[in-house]
């Protein structure tokens, strides 16, 4: 029986125990009943995602050891004292050289030159997947540039995390129930996007596939304007042309709509320009209901800026009601 093999028996008690019995790592976790294991996992850029998997992989039983490759010694420090990959490098190549599986959780601006450096030690048949937040430009340079070592390239998007970095912030809970997106493609070995999306079930997720381009439609809307609205929030009240009594005026209700303004510039800087296609349509139409909203302000238009409001607050509780229903199923 293959690895691909264990996979396809995935939900089948009597096969998981058999698998378990054919292979000298464990193929089933008994308290998440997963039949996925990858033996060597390595974890390219160890921050808040990169280290809340490396703990859920370890804790779940989902794989048999965790490297991560960091870029600064105090990293390697900080994985070890917080226990979220077995073993730390510097060292690139060395690494990824045994690695079955690798999961890159750099800014998406540090992914092809990463992949540029470590294809030379690649194994052939290395599943390469990734935790990006935009998947059209990064599947089209990555996915073939893995592929000239026999590796495979899956891009995947895991919706979760926080405004907090560095893997002191790790928590391996980070993807329960949080919506994992994979973008196979034509390329994709059927066998190999189903162990890759039995492993991101395993520590959670709810897999969605869609196409790379649908994908960066979808989110330039429902991740990537938000996280624009909320740093304009931030930059134009906190601006230090108000008074500084305007800051002592803000209250929970910006700080919450602002929260995702703390996360990290390098890291949003690299997502709008990734998707900057999409997003340039997306804040055309959001700024030109702003101004529809603006100009029924300047002539009084009572019913219309009541409207606004009332279709705002419909959509939301639908939309939240579904969500509650969603993760209550999940439980």
């Amino acid at each position: 029986m293959t690895i691909e093999e264990g996979i396809a028996l995935q939900g089948n008690c009597d096969a998981c125990v058999r698998v378990e019995e054919l292979f000298p790592w464990n193929f089933c976790t008994p308290s998440h009943h997963r039949c996925v294991h990858f033996p060597n996992v390595t974890i390219v850029g160890v921050g808040l995602l990169g280290g809340s998997l490396g703990l859920a992989l370890k804790r779940r039983g989902l794989a048999t050891h965790v490297v991560g490759y960091v870029r600064r010694e105090a990293s390697v420090a900080e994985c070890l004292e917080f226990g979220v990959v077995d073993d730390a490098t510097m060292d690139l190549a060395e690494a990824v050289k045994d690695a079955d599986l690798i999961v890159l959780c750099t800014p998406l601006g540090q992914m092809r030159p990463l992949c540029e450096q470590l294809l030379p030690a690649l194994k052939k048949g290395v599943v390469v997947t990734d935790v990006g937040s935009v998947k059209g430009s990064v599947v089209a340079e990555i996915e073939p540039l893995i592929a000239t070592r026999g590796g495979i390239f899956i891009g995947s998007h895991p919706m979760a995390g926080s405004e907090q970095t560095g893997p002191g912030a790790a928590r391996e809970n980070l993807f329960e129930r949080a919506v994992c997106i994979t973008t196979p493609t034509e390329r994709t070995p059927d066998d190999k996007l189903q162990m890759l999306e039995a492993l991101w079930r395993a520590v959670g997720c709810r897999v969605i596939q869609l196409t790379p381009d649908l994908h960066d439609n979808f989110t330039s809307r429902c991740s990537h304007l938000p996280h624009i609205v909320a740093a304009e929030l931030a930059n134009y009240v906190l601006s230090p042309a108000h008074p500084a009594e305007q800051g002592e005026l803000c209250s929970t209700g910006f700080r919450d709509t602002t929260r995702i303004a703390a996360g990290s510039p390098e890291m949003w800087r690299d997502i709008v320009v990734g998707n900057r296609k999409h997003l340039l349509r997306v804040l055309g139409v959001f700024i030109e209901d702003l101004e529809e909203f603006r100009l029924a302000l300047e002539r009084g238009d009572i019913e219309a800026v009541v409207d606004f409001f009332e279709t705002a607050k419909q959509r939301r509780d639908q939309w939240h009601e579904k969500f509650k229903e969603t993760r209550n199923s999940e439980s």
